[in-house]
């Protein structure tokens, strides 16, 4: 008996420590299904957010996982942890047979009532069949619904799913959320209807009411209503997959007589097509040609005002490769403007390769409803961004609250394919006047100038001297042009330019592209004051050639191309800045050091005087040269190496000029002198002429006897310098500074220019004024130590007497032809004058 008793208390110990283990139930719940509803309610395992222990539905102390609850049975039930809703969603699902019986047309409620279901996440399923002939009609109830795309969700959590059917395939419609302007939704052959709404959510309503209509003869129409302004954004069925075969679909637009509607497609894609063509089909009123075709790639219409129809007509696929086709689309509603009432002319039709994009400007986007802004060619077709091409007259027109949010950019093409036709010929770079007569600023207007490569450079010349924009001047202009190469792979920028500067010429080298870039709303009335004009020369060597004249009031701040980038690789740009001939010219350069450091090559700076031909070479490797004065035109010319990455080439001066003016002190001094002199030569010639005088009267007669023994011959004083001056070093300068080495050009008897010896140098011999100097060759290396009279160089050749002072020239025959250096630049004939 004790025995007894001893296992019966194990046994009820080990029963209370399993109902320990287990967790705690849940409070109950009851679910009745009225019998001949055709409600069924599933619960099933949701997916879960978060890994969680498990838990169960508790029924008849039964653990399960899916619970189904058929019409006519009523079912008590808990879950055995206290958070279901993240385990587990509810469906309740009603069929509805229109084909067998009477539809239960009207209103639809949520049955069971979302009061006794358990608070879990449920989606409420309408399926209702129907004859093809028969139309079915979902209305919905303020808010209405806005479409959105699948995988999207909505604020509040509530989404409806509509799809459709064709024969015994279901055709999804699309996912919509609340506040939109979705009214209704007619379809044919059957509809299902799932409502989604979170556990949390209290609605006890449908939203909707089902209505019977007459066949529509397509797979939906869906109704669109506005009441004000907005935009909204639909899409065909089944997106983002195919558009069922050789279906049609309609959109119907509700509109207030006061608005206008403009459509704009989003994105779309065209199918294989067999038979038919895929098109768009709109009935707008007032048009006399209804329905109106366009093909998806077409522009749509837009500014139309009243209700209007949109239709998507399919096509027979190709069995094989069927494709996809799909379109999204957005309608904007808003108040017409003034400017939607008026129409300008853009007359295009004499110019050639020219375009004009009018576009909104980038803009960050915003919650709050913004009305778009459109351009409308020819009334109706409106778009965003409205493109003209040159040949052709344009009727246009705009939709748009706000003007200034548009912008134009245009481009124009200026080539030449033959060198006798353009040689020499000018085109002025002009902004047509009907495009400045449009109200929308313009932005940008490209010129692309085109030459034959190596046998045409351009010359641009402004009506009003240039400013280069640059960190200590800049450019408040309303405008500026920005000059950049336009040669395919080549990244050079020549800079900014804008008037009331000192620039009067920008020669370069090959294509380029000119860009008028607008700042502020004035540029119309300045533009009118400025202008460029390009034309064609032969072909020069130079990346760039900038004339220039300083002007006496101010500094001029001149920088090379490609600032904060560095001039490219073995580049060469010159600058011929003049100096008038009352005025002395400062030439200061920003930093001591360009910080350059060359991989390859070398790289050169070098002055040279226009009117005394004398040059000075710099490395710009080295020690940039302090500031020095000027009192004739220069040239600068600045040659790049190929340089170390990180220590690119970037060099800025200025040239400050200021009257010329002359020492008192050595005015007076050279007076005196001059006196002195003159007074002592007088002097010394009238003593000369008495002394003459008074032998000639105490000379006797002449006696004329022959002796042949005396040497006729005049005794001669023995000289005091036993070498000639062209015999001696006297008029070779005793030391040769550092910084006075003269670069060289060579010129054979064919004309062409022969590359010089290592370590030697020859004085520039070429044209001076309109051609720069032209850089050293790579092998040139400026002497080290000083040449003095106790040292001569070796095999100096004799110069002339006429000649007083010149510099010493090594012996061409006796320069050794070991020369193993790799020349930098290859010698060119300098451009003649003018060219």
């Amino acid at each position: 008996m004790a025995g007894l008793n001893c296992g019966i208390t194990i046994a009820l110990l080990g029963v209370l420590l399993l109902n320990a283990a287990l967790p705690p139930l849940g409070v109950a719940s009851e679910i009745a299904v009225p019998h001949g509803s055709g409600i069924t309610v599933l619960i099933k395992p949701g997916t879960p957010t978060l890994p969680a222990k498990a838990c169960y539905i508790v029924v008849f102390k039964k653990h399960v996982t899916t619970l189904s609850i058929k019409s006519g049975e009523r079912t008590v039930f808990s879950f055995s942890c206290q958070d279901p809703e993240n385990h587990f969603v509810v469906e309740i699902q009603k069929n509805i047979d229109c084909m067998s019986g009477p539809c239960p047309f009207g209103e639809v409620q949520l049955q069971p009532s979302p009061s006794v279901l358990p608070a879990l996440n449920r989606t409420f399923i309408w399926d209702v069949k129907a004859h093809k002939s028969i139309g079915l009609e979902l209305q919905f109830s303020k808010p209405r619904l806005r479409q959105i795309e699948p995988g999207e969700s909505c604020p509040d959590g509530v989404t409806h799913s509509i799809s459709g059917r064709i024969d015994t395939t279901m055709v999804r419609i699309g996912t919509f959320c609340s506040n939109g302007t979705v009214s209704r939704i007619k379809m044919q052959e059957g509809v299902k209807m799932a409502l989604h709404l979170p556990w949390f959510h209290d609605r006890n309503i449908s939203g909707f009411s089902i209505a019977n209509r007459s066949s529509i003869k397509r797979l939906c129409i869906i109704e669109s209503v506005f009441e004000g302004e907005g935009s909204a954004t639909l899409m065909s069925a089944n997106y983002p997959d195919g558009f069922p075969e050789d279906e049609l679909m309609t959109w119907q637009f509700v509109i207030p007589g006061h608005l206008r509607a403009s459509v704009s497609f989003l994105n779309f894609n065209n199918s294989n097509c067999e038979k038919k063509e895929e098109r768009v089909e709109y009935y707008i009123p007032g048009s006399t040609t209804n329905p109106e075709v366009f093909k998806l790639e077409d522009k749509q219409p837009g500014n139309m005002a009243g209700n209007f129809n949109l239709s998507l007509q399919g096509c027979d696929q190709d069995a094989q490769s069927p494709g996809i086709f799909r379109l999204q689309f957005q309608v904007l509603v808003q108040h017409p403007q003034n400017e939607s009432n008026k129409t300008y002319v853009v007359d295009l039709s004499d110019e050639r390769a020219m375009s004009l994009t009018i576009e909104p400007k980038p803009i960050r986007l915003s919650r709050k409803f913004v009305p778009a802004c459109y351009v409308c060619l020819e009334t109706w077709f409106c778009n965003t961004t409205l493109t003209l091409t040159s040949g052709s007259k344009h009727k246009i027109s705009f939709l748009c609250n706000d003007l200034t949010r548009l912008q134009m950019n245009a481009e124009k093409t200026i080539s030449c394919t033959d060198r006798r036709y353009c040689h020499k010929k000018s085109y002025p770079l002009q902004v047509p006047s009907n495009i400045l007569q449009l109200p929308v600023q313009l932005h940008n207007f490209s010129w692309k100038l085109l030459v034959p490569k190596d046998s045409l450079s351009l010359v641009l010349v402004p009506v009003q001297k240039l400013q280069q924009h640059t960190y200590e001047r800049a450019c408040n202009t309303s405008f500026r042009y920005l000059v950049a190469s336009a040669v395919p792979g080549q990244d050079l920028y020549f800079g900014s330019f804008c008037s009331g500067g000192s620039i009067e010429q920008i020669q370069v080298k090959q294509n380029i592209s000119v860009t008028l870039r607008t700042f502020a709303p004035s540029y119309q009335q300045d533009i009118s004051r400025q202008g460029l004009t390009v034309s064609f020369r032969p072909y020069f060597t130079e990346e760039a050639v900038f004339t220039v004249t300083p002007d006496v009031k101010s500094k001029v701040y001149l920088r090379t191309p490609n600032w904060d980038r560095g001039l490219p690789s073995l580049a060469s740009v010159s600058w011929n800045i003049s100096v008038p001939r009352d005025q002395v010219a400062c030439l200061t350069f920003l930093k001591e050091r360009t910080g350059l450091v060359c991989q390859t090559g070398r790289a050169f700076m070098i002055i040279q005087e226009q009117r005394m031909r004398a040059e000075e070479i710099f490395s710009l490797e080295e020690v940039l040269p302090k500031p020095r004065f000027h009192h004739h035109s220069f040239w600068v010319n600045i040659s790049n190496c190929s340089p170390v990455s990180g220590k690119q080439l970037d060099m800025l001066f200025w040239v400050l000029l200021s009257p010329r003016t002359t020492d008192v002190t050595v005015i007076i001094i050279a007076v005196v002198g001059g006196g002195a002199l003159l007074m002592f030569a007088l002097g010394l010639i009238i003593c000369l002429v008495k002394k003459k005088k008074k032998k000639e009267i105490n000379k006797g007669p002449a006696v004329g006897i022959y002796n042949g023994n005396v040497n006729t011959q005049m005794p001669m004083q023995s000289k005091k310098f036993q070498k000639r001056r062209k015999d001696n070093d006297s008029h070779v300068y005793a030391v040769i500074d550092d910084t006075m080495v003269y670069g060289h050009l060579l010129q054979d008897s064919n004309g062409s220019f022969v590359q010089p010896e290592v370590d030697t140098y020859r004085p520039f011999q070429g044209p001076t004024g309109d051609c720069p100097p032209s850089p050293p060759p790579i092998g040139f290396r400026a002497p080290t130590a000083k040449l003095t009279t106790d040292e001569p160089p070796p095999d100096i050749p004799p110069e002339s007497e006429s000649e007083p002072y010149t510099f010493s020239h090594p012996n061409k025959e006796n320069v050794s032809n070991g020369n193993t250096d790799i020349p930098l630049l290859d010698g060119h004939k300098p451009a003649e004058p003018g060219e």
